[in-house]
């Protein structure tokens, strides 16, 4: 999934961003409130990890620019704010959760994957395709009980394509999913992924609608 990171502490949102993108996410960043919000306004974010204090802006501004404007991205504050009035305050803005500086990555990553869970209306997470399993909540895809290893990429399109197996998702929205922005895509990369998945899960896995996208099938 694509996140967006809003910290302005140079060493914390690399930190962050790193440890997003060894679970599969792609990840940017943004260290100013104009920067952070005209990501938010240009790109659809599965979430947002929003630091408050900015050295031009309030985070609670940009959430509560989102929240007016209907924008139900998920948020995340992270701040060093951790006055009980102040976490209300965030959470009265619409913001999803709260987690404190100095904070472990590893919670920041728990926290982003339950907040995920929750807006997929599906705690338990595990989906079947016929013989092929996919479980989001340790990233695990089985194929007739058999263990099949992705990688990130690989991973992050098949969690994408499974999420709405209906839907058919363009190779614009795949792009969004896997690369950040600024990253330069190659204009069959998706093309490339998508093959490497079909040899691995069995050619059926992944459907190609022409001219439109790709769409899950059952291998």
């Amino acid at each position: 999934m694509r996140l967006l990171v809003v910290e302005d502490e140079a060493e914390l949102a690399a930190a962050a961003s790193e440890h997003l993108q060894t679970v599969g996410h792609a990840v940017d960043v943004a260290g100013t409130f104009d920067a952070a919000m005209a990501a938010a306004r240009a790109t659809s974010y599965a979430l947002i990890l929003l630091d408050l204090r900015l050295p031009d802006g309030e985070g609670l501004d940009l959430l509560r620019d989102l929240r007016d404007r209907g924008d139900n991205t998920p948020v995340l504050i992270v701040t060093a704010r951790d006055r009980i009035t102040e976490r209300i305050a965030g959470l009265e803005a619409g913001a999803d959760d709260y987690l404190v500086k100095p904070y472990d990555l590893d919670e920041m990553l728990a926290r982003v994957a339950a907040i995920l869970r929750r807006i997929d209306g599906d705690r338990r997470g595990d989906r079947q395709f016929g013989p092929l399993r996919i479980v989001p909540a340790d990233r695990s895809v089985t194929l007739d009980g058999q263990v099949i290893v992705l990688t990130r990429t690989e991973w992050a399109i098949l969690d994408r394509l499974s999420r709405r197996p209906d839907v058919i998702v363009s190779r614009s929205d795949l792009e969004d999913v896997v690369y950040a922005f600024g990253e330069e895509v190659e204009s069959n990369a998706i093309a490339a992924h998508i093959s490497r998945l079909r040899g691995k899960l069995g050619r059926e896995a992944v459907l190609t609608m022409r001219g439109l996208g790709y769409r899950m099938g059952k291998p």
